[in-house]
This record gives C-alpha cells, structure tokens and sequence, in this order.
C-alpha cells in the first residue's frame, strides 16, 4: 500500500500507473488528477478525482461508462476482466453463475444497454448478488438521465474502494 507523501511524489507516469484501473480503462482521470498534486490525504485524492469525472464532458462519461464491463458478461466469461473487476465481480459469486443465472444477466444486461447505451453499473462490493438483480429491475425504469447520474455515482463509489485499496 501506498502512502499519500509516496503518492504525491511519484513521477507522472507511476503516479498514472497506480491509479489509471480506479476509473475503468480511463487513465485521463489519473492523468488529469497527477496534475492536481499534492494530496492532502485519500479522501482529497477521492474528491479530486471525483470532480474530474464530474467536470468531464457528455462524451467522456458516456465513454467511461461504456468502458465498463457487463456484469457477468462475454468479457467476464472469457477471463478478460481487468484485475479489479474480476476481484469484484467474482466476490459476489458472478464468475459461478448456473446457467440459468447466465441467461437471467445476459437478458437484463441486453436490455439495460438496448435502453441506455451503456452497461449496467453498480459497485459490487457494496451488494449482492439478488441486490444487484433487483436494482437491474428497479433502474431500467429510470429515465436515461436518472440513470447516468446513478450510474456515476455507482462509479465514484467503486473508484472509492478501489483507492482505498491502494493508498494508506
């Protein structure tokens, strides 16, 4: 784990190297944020990086949102997940799924994209597996803008974990 003084000391490259997987292939956020040093401790790192995300432009969330994964999906199935979606997706048991689970997220994540234009998020370490379900049936109700602001937010909240994962 990485001190907040070793964070902030790092060279651009490494500092992007640590933190570029806490927002799903989006290194910008960690491109960005590196200029923003120093950090006074990981909240102020969390809260930084948050407002670059919330800063960006329509096109870059909409981008970071389709750079995540389906939930027990294709890319999931063929082992490649990044590192970090595949801890957190295979801690709630979604790497185990009978083949009736398969089909059940293979439909809700068909028809949750046919209706956003992007995955399904939620923070896996913070549900589980029949939460998750229940809020794939409860969100797709929700308007295209409703749920790209969820769909952040679930997004900050798994970047969260993630840098609390790596920084003291």
């Amino acid at each position: 784990m990485t001190s907040i003084s070793q964070l902030n000391s790092l060279p651009t490259a490494n500092f992007v190297e640590l933190l570029g997987g806490v927002y799903e292939h989006s290194q910008w956020v960690a491109w960005s944020a590196a200029a923003m040093r120093p950090f006074q401790n990981r909240a102020d790192l969390v809260a930084k990086m948050r407002a670059i995300v919330d800063a960006a432009t329509e096109e870059q969330k909409l981008t970071l949102l389709r750079a995540h994964p389906d939930l027990a999906g294709k890319v999931a199935r063929a082992g490649a997940l990044t590192s970090e979606s595949a801890r957190e997706q295979g801690g709630l048991g979604l790497d185990r799924l009978s083949d009736s689970e398969h089909e059940e997220f293979n439909d809700l994540n068909a028809r949750y994209r046919e209706r956003f234009e992007f995955p399904f998020i939620i923070c896996a370490r913070l549900a589980t597996k029949e939460g998750i379900l229940a809020a794939f049936h409860s969100r797709i109700e929700n308007s295209r803008s409703e749920e790209m602001v969820e769909a952040l937010r679930q997004i900050h909240e798994i970047a969260r974990l993630r840098i609390g994962d790596l920084i003291a």
